[in-house]
Parts: C-alpha cells; structure tokens; sequence
C-alpha cells in the first residue's frame, strides 16, 4: 500500500509545488522472505527504476531506526555556512562538492542532499517612484501579492460543531501564470482601482526554493548510509576526516537525529562501563571482605569481552553498535559469575588454613562441573537469540552473538586463569598473613607430637 502528499518534502518539511513525498507500507515479513522483497532489496529496485525518469529526481529513503530522531534512517549532517560570505550559488557549490567527495568515500553509501539554489523563480520588482505618482501605497502592493499569490489567514469561525479556517486566496485558474499580475488590482488615494502589472516587472531566476538554518547558521542537511560491512562510528569518523579536507574557510558542520544521539551517548559508553564494573566491585568486595579478592574475579571479565569482541570480528554482518554494547555489560555479571564460582571456595578453605595452592586445586575440582553445567545452560538458552530471524533479527543476532563469544570465552579460557589470578593476588596481598599462618600452624603440630 502507499499513499502520496503532493507539494511537501518529508526529509525538511518543506513546501514547494515541485516536490512530492510518497509513503509505502510494506507486506508483512513472513510473505517476504526473498532478499529482494526485503527493505534493502525493494529500495536497490526502486531505485533503479527511478534513476530512469529525467525529469525528476527520486530518492527512495528508509525511515529512521527510532521514530522521531530524523527523517531517515542512516547518518543526518547539518553543513553550516558560519562566517563565511559565500551567496546562495556558492554554498551550493560547496554543498556539492562535500557530496560528490562523499560519495567516493567507502565507509559511505548513497549520501545525497535535496539543497539547490537552480529552481526557476519570478523575481518581482514594484517600481516604487510609479506607484507613489499613481498614489498607490507600497504596503497595499506587497498585502496584494501575498493574498491572492500566496494566502492569508482571516479567522476561524464554527459550523455545526466544527471549526473552520478562512484563508482567502487566488483561485487555482487565477495564480497559474505570472500573466495573471494583470488580472490583480490595487486601491490608490482616489479611490482608484490600478493593476499590478502597471507598477510591477518581472524577470526568471534560478534560486534556492527552501534555505533552511541549523543554530542559526544557513545549513544544507546531508543524508546517506553506512557502506556494507562499515559501522555507523566509522561512517561518522569519514565525515568529520572528508570535513577536514573539502569544506572551506568559514564553513562548519553538525550532526543531528540518530547521528547526534549516538555521539553524545558514545561519550557516556565508557562511563557506563566503568560504573558497571565499580559497582561489581564494591559488591564483592563486601562479598569476601577483601579489597584484593575481587580482583582475581574481574580479571576474568576482560577475556569474556575479548571473546565478545573477537566474534563480533569474525561475522561481518555483525556491528559493536548498542546491542553489542548491550551484551558486553552483560558479560560483565557472566564472566564474574564463573570466578565467583572458584574464588569463593577457594577463599573459604584458605580461611580455614590451608595453603593458598591446594586450596584453589580442590576449589577448581569442585566447582568445575557447576561452572560448565550452568554456562552450558545460558549458552543453550541463548540459541534462539543468535539464529533468529524476522524483522529486527540483525537486534536479537548481535545481542545473541556477543553473549555466546564471551561466555564461550569465559567458560573455556577464564578457568584456567582465575585460580591464577587468584593464588598470585592472595599471595601478593596477604604474603605476610599467609606465612605467619603457615608458621604458627607447624608450631601446633609440633607441640602434638611432643
């Protein structure tokens, strides 16, 4: 299904009668199941077909990620115009070049921009020094074009329960043709009726139908993609660099919609991270009443995110996007809880005096089989999530991929590092307790057997 709005450009809102903005609703996705019945599919077509018509430009655009940040999906990068004094037809220009320079980058795909200063226009000129010999009133000539050309707004009034708004304006067969000035009369001081056309001339001119401003800046809004197998971060890192290179003196950039969310969410990840990890911890270290204990426990976490990390690298389909990250503070809880695992038992029987080594041997012994049991059942429960499908599966796959490497790696690799994280931390920390323990503990066995 689809349905058009004539005169209105969705991406900036704008309203020219030589613009158009058609709406398309998919099938449902289970009658879809051919990647060219897919969104990427259906646009790659459309756009082939339309790449044909010369009379018009067409773009086919997806819809942003998260209604209401943009006006589509992809990057959004405001080019601003700062302190330069460059006219109209030179940030076009300018505007162009970024786009063309853009598009040879191959972190970016599809990057376009609806900025154009070349749209025909009647440029009206009131000759001023007529109109005040014909005692016309410049104000009434201005009010005029704007009525009958354009509109204006008179009142509301309501009917039936309903309210209505008054909008005069020319009918459709009166503002069809510039000829029609002719048709527009003006009151002079007498009392006189002038037409327009006796006071006004008129002239074609390419102009800029729309110019728009971000932060109070004239800006041009340039949309496009992330190239297959790039990221967004990569894609937002090229046009910052292609900044750097094209734009000239006196010209600047913003990001906005979903591109402007991500950068100032990206500037809290690390943030995040470490408060995920802090507070973890605090919690253990409340847990073995120890400062140097959770250590051996938190250590395990970076090989759990190596994993993460490394399976993210080995499926190009796969981005560290916000479900990776998702997943990665995921592990953190994961990894630990293996090492919690081992680390507790092996505390308690070094509490009860044994060596720091036997006693981390029995603790791994011990608590092997639960370890691998449980990890096993979260690796199992998990499944679904990485061999999902439907619409939104790329979400649940990344979420499911990311845990799956890092428990895998946790489970395989963080066993075998965790005990000796944890007799080098004990021994490092409590050197002198152990050995005073050792010491006193040969002084009681001696005196038995005496």
């Amino acid at each position: 299904h689809f349905a058009g709005l004539g005169g209105l450009n969705v991406i900036n809102f704008s309203m020219k009668p030589n613009a158009g903005t058609v709406f398309t609703s998919l099938d449902h996705w289970d009658d879809r199941k051919d990647k060219s019945l897919q969104l990427k599919g259906i646009m790659d077509t459309l756009n082939k077909k339309f790449a044909a018509i010369k009379g018009a430009r067409v773009m086919v655009i997806s819809p942003p990620a998260i209604p209401g940040l943009g006006q589509t999906g992809g990057f959004t990068f405001e080019l601003q115009q700062r302190s330069s004094t460059d006219d109209i037809k030179q940030f076009e220009q300018v505007v162009n070049n970024f786009v063309a320079a853009a598009n040879q980058r191959p972190e970016l795909q599809g990057v376009f921009s609806f900025f154009t200063a070349k749209t025909p226009a009647y440029h009206v000129d009131v000759d001023r020094e007529l109109a005040k010999k014909m005692g016309v009133n410049i104000a009434d000539v201005y009010q005029t074009l704007q009525t009958f050309l354009g509109s204006t707004y008179v009142n509301d009034f309501t009917s039936y329960g309903r309210n209505f708004r008054v909008v005069a304006q020319a009918d459709m067969p009166f503002r069809g043709d510039i000829k029609d000035l002719s048709q527009y009369y003006v009151k002079n001081n007498t009392g006189t009726m002038v037409p327009l056309s006796a006071i006004t001339t008129y002239k074609v001119i390419e102009n800029a139908p729309v110019i728009s401003h971000f932060n109070i800046f004239r800006n041009a809004e340039i949309n496009g993609n992330a190239a297959p197998g790039y990221s967004s971060g990569q894609a937002i890192e090229a046009l910052k660099q292609l900044a750097a290179e094209v734009l000239p003196e006196g010209y600047g950039y913003e990001f906005a919609g979903m591109t402007r969310e991500e950068l100032l969410s990206g500037n809290s990840t690390m943030i995040i991270f470490s408060l995920s990890i802090a507070f973890v911890f605090l919690f253990l270290a409340a847990l073995y009443e120890s400062w140097s204990i959770p250590f051996s426990v938190l250590l395990a976490v970076p090989i759990g995110a190596f994993g993460a990390i490394l399976t993210l690298f080995f499926i190009p389909k796969l981005t560290n996007n916000v479900y990776a990250q998702i997943g990665l503070i995921t592990l953190i809880g994961l990894a630990a809880k293996n090492a919690i695992l081992i680390v507790e038992y092996a505390k308690e029987r070094v509490d009860r005096g044994i060596a720091v080594v036997p006693a981390t041997l029995d603790a791994v012994k011990l608590r092997l089989r639960p370890i691998v049991m449980t990890s096993l059942a979260f690796i199992l429960g998990i499944l679904p999530l990485v061999f999902s499908d439907g619409a939104g599966a790329i979400s649940r796959q990344t979420i499911g991929w990311t845990v799956l490497g890092g428990m895998l790696a946790a489970t395989l690799l963080a066993i075998f590092f965790v005990p000796v994280l944890f007799v080098i931390i004990t021994k490092i920390a409590y050197g002198k307790k152990l050995a005073k323990d050792k010491s006193a503990q040969l002084f009681y066995d001696s005196d038995e057997t005496e």
